[in-house]
């Protein structure tokens, strides 16, 4: 089906970090799209697709978009959203 992405998608690296970070979460991730390049989103945020290419992360999955896959080599930090605490949370009533 995506013989060439599933090529690539085998030389991907995954940094220890991000690892790391799937196993204490304890859930499956998928890499998709967003205005500021690739994103690592858990599944029950964004859902995988069927053209979602696979990459065992310790105990647990990437689904990465096959819009995606050409152009992923390392799966890094960088691609985990940071949330300021204010943004879980929201305004704090006075």
């Amino acid at each position: 089906m995506h013989t060439k992405e599933s090529a690539l998608i085998n030389q991907v690296t995954i940094v220890p970090e991000v690892i790391d970070y799937i196993n204490k979460r304890d859930c499956d991730f998928r890499i998709c799209t967003s205005c500021g390049g690739p994103i690592l989103l858990p599944l029950r945020i964004k859902p995988p697709k069927k053209t979602d290419l696979l990459i065992r992360a310790g105990n647990h999955m990437i689904y990465v978009s096959a819009h995606q896959a050409r152009f992923i080599h390392s799966i890094r930090m960088d691609m985990v959203p940071f949330f300021d605490d204010d943004d879980l949370t929201g305004p704090e009533s006075g």
